[in-house]
């Protein structure tokens, strides 16, 4: 930049002044450093969005390893402007990559000297007439670097891929399918933070609030306040408006309210406020206390509020796991709980079940289990494997969300069927098959039948790469429960998918 000590130095022109090559360049560098001092001052870097077709990342018709980006404008973290005018196309070429991988499409800015001249009259004189700004779309094998080049989408690259896919589920991208969570915006009123920490953000403010959720259910009048600052807090992220800047003075508020919960659990609940968990709960807040009187408004001072919120939120939700809903009686009736999966939702992330658990004023018991690889169990429960593509055995040790180790043995298998066979049931009840699956392998569909009979499909929604294990329910309701045993089938709806399963659970309500 042409800024010094005294600032900038624009050229001034007066009568006789004998100008040179430099002073013409140095009166062209001020007007860009200017510019560019400008944009990283009064607008964040990323995508602008309005003008053309705002960069977006397209699989192109004819389904190969190419992509399509569409005419656009962004600023990158040095101030730089970045513009595509026409449609631009840019294929993948797998030899360049070792797969599995993520690869980054990427802006990056260039200049180029056009338009050379030599004049014949005297060959000294000669050289560039003009310096184009441009840049270029480009593939990328690192994380993004806002100060030098602007995300456009990202892509993980399975092996043996042979086409590249709009995502199906734009907030779930899967393997070989076009992923634009991370792009960042830029503009007038944007945000600074780097895309994946937008999304682990916006993952951990809905967690906070479907904790906060529960404890409304269970009269928590207090409860609702950490709803509201999260409703809130979520509202300004999807407006573009939380970072760095600001992102500490939101969180001060939704402390404050979870303060506030843990006061009011103490007062008028003290079923919950006797429990060791929630002795834990008062402890993380007062430690989210103190990170925010540190006044640290920083880059590492983030990722420590965002590891002890996510904390936090996870044993609030473990200190009400057993804990009934508030029952409204009306006219001095009892309306009854009617059984529902979504209940289950919290089951999903326990490194152990249960023999008995209470979720949403239903007790459900374990009556049944089968552990996959111990042949007794199997061949007690009529276990196997048919008309697959491919099946395999595998033995894992992975993590839960909350960061527990397990190891496990399982089977797994591509398109055919799972059959197997349920004990010790109970007619008229409804039955939950509880699987512990790896979920890396996520985003299938799987058609369940119970002695015969279509029961209906299990959407197994969403990966996860680091925290793999999941418990992944299925329902079968009571008029499908007619004898004191079932015949499981799960067939695979979704072609070409690792169907796996390391441990099965059975229950019904008591």
């Amino acid at each position: 930049m042409s800024e010094t000590v005294q600032g900038f130095k624009r050229i001034n022109f007066f009568k006789g002044f004998l100008t040179t090559e430099k002073d013409w360049n140095d009166a062209e560098r001020y007007h860009i450093d200017k510019r560019r001092l400008h944009n990283r001052m009064l607008h964040s870097p990323g995508i602008v969005f309005g003008y053309g077709g705002d960069l977006r990342v397209a699989a192109r018709a004819r389904g190969d390893l190419s992509v399509e980006v569409q005419p656009g404008y962004a600023i990158d973290g040095m101030g730089n402007d970045l513009m595509i005018f026409d449609a631009a196309i840019r294929n993948i070429s797998l030899e360049e990559f070792r797969l599995p991988q993520t690869i980054y499409i990427v802006l990056r800015y260039y200049e180029e000297l056009t338009d050379f001249i030599a004049y014949k009259e005297n060959l000294e004189y000669k050289g560039h007439r003009r310096v184009l700004e441009s840049c270029k779309v480009e593939l990328s094998q690192t994380e993004p670097d806002i100060m030098r080049e602007v995300e456009l989408a990202r892509v993980y690259l399975e092996k043996g891929v042979q086409r590249v896919r709009d995502a199906r589920d734009p907030a779930a991208p899967a393997a070989n399918e076009i992923d634009m969570r991370y792009v960042q915006r830029g503009g007038l009123a944007g945000s600074m933070l780097p895309g994946a920490l937008r999304v682990r953000l916006e993952q951990l403010l809905n967690q906070v609030r479907r904790g906060a959720l529960e404890y409304t259910r269970r009269g928590v009048i207090a409860a609702h306040d950490v709803v509201q600052a999260s409703n809130t807090a979520l509202m300004l992220l999807y407006a573009n408006l939380l970072d760095l800047r600001n992102v500490f003075d939101i969180f001060k508020l939704i402390i404050e309210s979870e303060g506030e919960l843990s006061l009011d659990v103490d007062v008028h609940h003290p079923t919950i406020a006797q429990k060791k968990e929630f002795s834990e709960y008062r402890r993380q807040v007062e430690i989210l206390r103190g990170l925010l009187g540190e006044n640290k408004n920083n880059n590492e001072a983030f990722q420590n509020l965002l590891a002890y919120q996510a904390k936090c939120a996870e044993i609030a939700m473990s200190a009400v796991a057993g804990e009934k809903a508030a029952i409204i009686v009306e006219d001095k009736k009892v309306e009854q709980k009617v059984a529902d999966i979504k209940d289950w939702e919290g089951v999903k992330t326990l490194p152990q079940p249960k023999p008995q658990m209470d979720l949403e004023g239903i007790t459900w018991v374990l009556v049944d289990e089968i552990e996959i690889l111990n042949k007794e169990s199997e061949d007690k429960h009529l276990f196997q494997i048919k008309e697959a593509k491919d099946s395999y055995r595998s033995r894992q040790k992975l993590k839960y969300p909350d960061g527990t180790t397990v190891e496990d043995t399982g089977r797994a298998h591509v398109d055919g069927y799972s059959e197997f066979k349920i004990l010790n049931i109970t007619p008229g009840r409804p039955v939950v098959i509880l699987r512990r699956m790896d979920y890396v392998y996520g985003d299938y569909e799987l058609e369940l039948q119970a002695n015969g009979k279509k029961v209906g499909i299990v959407s197994c929604v969403g990966t996860d790469r680091v925290h793999r294990w999941r418990n992944w329910p299925a329902m079968i309701t009571e008029e499908y429960v007619k004898e004191n045993s079932l015949l499981i089938r799960q067939a695979s709806v979704t072609a070409g998918r690792d169907i796996n399963m390391f441990h099965i659970w059975a229950y019904q309500p008591k």
